[in-house]
């Protein structure tokens, strides 16, 4: 039957029928699914204030402003609720964004126009009194025609009375009823699912006698929905889905060649998982009690095998072994509290503003975190360099409406009180060491494997603990494996990893770290830390910086291999953990923003004299700036206006601090260009805040190293190649590197980088040769210099070697032995930089040593072709 009926002119003294054929302009199509177009005025400001307290930011309506011009837009939701109709329809009208008109199933009485409720009634009588029926708006083609005439659409995919209507009443599916229009038609239409949250707490396994009256806090009744709305005002929220485009979705593999009644049978179900995958991204998943966590991971078969054959083969009873598994339990896991969760966000958003000028984050990688969340959990991994590290992180992901992860974190940590709160706040705890633990280390693999198994996501340190020297630490593979074993033994089906930097203009350890670095013991945390921490709050730290990386997916990473994970080998496993650690080391590496503090650190300890003048900083400052471009390195906020002013404001601060002293305070003396000396008893300081960006140039460093070692104002990139990769794998333990990317295409990018400094040029008749400029070896000193402070620090432990027979010190006192030795060698003058006295820095050194077999001084052949290589890198060094 068509839209409009075929019905003779008729005028008001004809029948009464005439009279309610005119009054219906000749149609039937007079229905409650559709909302006006335009609302009285009283009615707008009325669903204006009511709606006031539910916040949509521009980054959800973002998605919807990118949907194509001509396509046809039906937003989804999962139940059934005229509240988020009217919502949805009146903001996005105020907003002028596509706002949905036509509710599928939906009768909308109260706010339509009095003229429209009676031809809404006369349509219907009409209708029945010559069809014996009531008028079909999907029968009669009206929805498939106002959505091609631009209207948007609402759908909801449950509701009590839907799936009666759809199965018993066979009544119209409207799934189907799209799926149908998209093949009539070439314009696309998108499915735009949409979610409302009143609240960021999953819903509990075991509901509440509040939950079960006034419905649970995702799907509250009418009345909790009103109080959460006028009590919690600005806290409930909108999120949108990702848009699927109905045209895509028919034309894919899985439903191509399927019946229309399979594919809306696949969209539901997708559509629904979607949704659901959506809310338990920003919830996370269902709650469960420490209790109900604990009984389900003692008591799985995949457990209760290991303990039965743990306690036969040591012949120890099993009730034993169980009491045992218990107490690990207990030791280790997390207590998760959401009410913590909203205190604890209070508390570190104070702790930002009074301590820190704020922070920044690349919100839109955020934001596509957030999205790839739906397909598996995400485990975050944060660079780590202070103790609030992971209270900032948990904030930031808090505040962009992801969950708070279950964070890993050192038993030392588990004290009281501040145990009982971080697991609170969602931390479980963890040894230093499982070697010998077999039941523990069993236990802490299974309760990984159930926090996986439901969900949770996961935070973890890969450095294994706070970096003292201010640059990345290399990969602890512990943690990192025990995740990927769950993985392979099917706890999801697909894990994202994320790599995180997280970086300070000033740290707030700064001191103690120098202490451990000089040879000092680190203090265990106590009660007394806590205490004294109040005088932190006195100071002012700069900026906070945090930037996430692209997630991993662990199943494209996968891809890359021929053999499935459930069919590698240990050796196969370990090999692809190994690699992925190093990826995620790099990717951190990437995505390190420079700061002011950390420029200027670099080049005052890269000047060759002991003085400076300010001129001379800026002059290296602005070859760094020229460097950091060319890598396309995230530079600060505070460099990005105004460099010289962001600098100045640093040498203000470090002169304050007193880790550089004017020589004249009388600028008239100096003409404006002041001069300074570094405090030498300072140098580590710095030495810290250089290593916040020294990733960045350690290419240019080895590039210009292998150029200066060449002693020749000529070289081919081929000639460097040899020494790049001699000094890569000789630093392996200091900087990480990509080992798919080979050293050609590091020189090549630093020469380009030479070149447009000028310091060196291309030979104008000879291929792939150069030709260093009378500046040049200068300025290629101010980059080989971010190694000598490493140079001397290995030439320190070289010299211990050579004075000690293998096995002459217990491994427990080399340390101590080398401390000793490089304080006598910097006393001497026999190394020239203070900040070379580093506990790290050796411990580092004995692992390469060890590595290429030097143990003690009866290694003298290595010992020397070592000994002979850092001498001569020196040598080029010197002033």
């Amino acid at each position: 039957m068509s839209n409009k009926e075929k019905s003779p002119p008729s005028r008001s003294n004809e029948s009464p029928r005439g009279w309610i054929l005119k009054l219906l302009r000749g149609s039937y199509d007079h229905y409650t699914c559709l909302l006006p177009d335009k609302l009285g005025s009283f009615s707008n400001l009325l669903l204006k204030l009511f709606y006031s307290g539910i916040k949509v930011d521009g980054q959800q309506t973002e998605i919807l402003q990118k949907l194509e011009q001509d396509a046809i837009v039906v937003y989804i939701t999962k139940f059934k609720n005229f509240f988020e109709y009217l919502f949805y329809y009146s903001r996005y009208r105020q907003q002028k964004l596509p706002y949905p008109q036509i509710g599928f199933d939906y009768k909308v009485y109260i706010w339509q126009p009095l003229s429209r409720l009676l031809r809404i009634f006369l349509s219907k009588l009409d209708f029945l009194l010559k069809y014996q029926a009531l008028p079909d708006p999907y029968g009669r083609g009206y929805i498939k025609q106002e959505l091609i005439n631009g209207r948007c659409g609402f759908l909801s995919l449950v509701g009590k009375k839907i799936f009666h209507r759809r199965f018993v009443k066979a009544d119209t599916d409207p799934v189907h009823y799209l799926i149908e229009i998209q093949k009539s038609i070439d314009r696309p239409i998108y499915l735009v699912p949409q979610l409302m949250f009143f609240s960021k707490t999953a819903r509990r396994e075991n509901p509440t006698l509040i939950d079960i009256i006034f419905g649970p806090k995702d799907k509250p009744g009418n009345i909790r929905r009103l109080v959460t709305l006028f009590k919690n005002s600005g806290r409930v929220f909108v999120e949108v889905s990702e848009p699927l485009n109905l045209k895509h979705y028919l034309n894919s593999e899985e439903t191509r060649n399927q019946t229309t009644e399979y594919q809306s049978l696949l969209l539901r179900r997708d559509l629904l998982v979607q949704l659901n995958a959506h809310r338990q991204s920003i919830t996370g998943p269902v709650r469960k009690s420490r209790e109900e966590l604990k009984e389900s991971i003692l008591t799985t078969e995949r457990f209760q095998r290991f303990m039965e054959t743990y306690a036969e083969n040591r012949d120890i009873p099993i009730y034993q072994v169980r009491r045992k598994a218990d107490a690990y339990i207990e030791e280790i896991a997390a207590n998760y509290k959401p009410a913590f969760i909203k205190v604890a966000s209070v508390i570190v958003g104070w702790i930002i503003r009074t301590m820190f000028d704020g922070f920044t984050t690349n919100q839109d990688v955020l934001n596509r975190v957030k999205n790839m969340s739906l397909k598996g959990p995400l485990v975050l991994i944060p660079s780590h360099k202070s103790h609030i590290d992971y209270l900032i992180v948990d904030y930031v992901l808090y505040h962009s409406n992801l969950p708070v992860p279950h964070i890993a974190a050192g038993k030392n940590l588990s004290f009281w009180p501040m145990g009982p709160l971080f697991r609170s706040g969602g931390a479980f705890f963890l040894r230093r060491s499982f070697r010998g633990a077999v039941l523990y280390s069993k236990v802490f693999a299974e309760y990984v494997h159930k926090l996986l198994e439901e969900g949770y996501n996961v935070e973890q340190f890969i450095e294994g603990g706070r970096s003292r020297t201010g640059k990345l630490l290399m990969p602890k593979l512990g943690l990192l494996s025990i995740l990927m074993n769950a993985y392979k033994n099917g706890a999801c089906k697909d894990m994202l990893i994320v790599p995180i930097y997280v970086g300070y203009d000033r740290i707030i350890e700064e001191k103690s770290y120098l202490h451990e670095l000089g040879g000092g013991q680190k203090e265990p945390e106590n009660i007394l830390q806590v205490l004294q921490a109040r005088k932190f709050l006195k100071k002012r730290y700069g900026k906070i910086y945090i930037q996430f990386h692209e997630p991993f997916s662990v199943n494209q990473l996968l891809r890359q291999y021929d053999t499935p994970v459930t069919e590698m080998s240990s050796k196969e496993l370990n090999g692809f953990i190994r690699k992925l650690g190093y990826q995620i080391i790099n990717a951190i590496n990437r995505v390190t923003v420079v700061t002011p503090h950390g420029l200027v650190a670099g080049a005052l300890l890269n000047f060759s004299k002991e003085k400076f003048s300010i001129k001379e900083l800026h002059s290296v400052l602005a070859a760094y700036m020229r460097h950091l471009a060319m890598q396309n390195a995230k530079l600060a906020d505070t460099l990005v206006p105004d460099q010289h002013r962001a600098f100045e404001k640093v040498v203000a601060s470090y002169t304050q601090r007193k880790f550089i002293e004017p020589l004249s305070k009388n600028d008239e003396e100096t003409k404006g260009d002041k001069e300074y000396l570094i405090n030498e008893s300072r140098r580590p300081y710095l030495e810290y805040y250089k290593n916040t960006c020294i990733s960045f140039f350690i290419p240019a460093a080895y590039t210009a190293m292998a150029i200066l070692e060449r002693d020749s104002f000529r070289f081919s990139a081929s000639d460097l190649h040899p020494r790049y990769g001699f000094w890569q794998k000789f630093f392996k333990h200091e900087f990480a590197y990509d080992v798919d990317i080979g050293s050609e295409f590091h020189v090549r990018k630093c020469i380009k980088s030479f070149i447009d400094e000028g310091m060196v040029i291309p030979h104008q008749t000879m291929p792939d040769t150069y030709d260093v400029t009378p500046a040049g070896f200068r300025k290629l000193k101010i980059f080989a210099l971010f190694l000598k402070t490493y140079f001397e620090s290995y030439w320190i432990v070289l010299n211990f070697y050579m004075r000690n027979p293998q096995n002459a010190v217990k491994p427990k006192d080399r340390i101590k032995k080398i401390t000793a030795r490089g304080n006598r060698m910097y006393k001497r003058k026999e190394i020239e930089r203070k900040e070379a006295l580093s506990k790290v820095t050796y411990q580092n050194a004995i692992e390469m040593f060890s590595s290429r077999g030097i143990r003690g001084s009866d290694d003298t052949e290595k010992i020397e072709e070592y000994a002979a290589a850092l001498q001569n890198a020196m040598k080029y060094l010197q002033p």
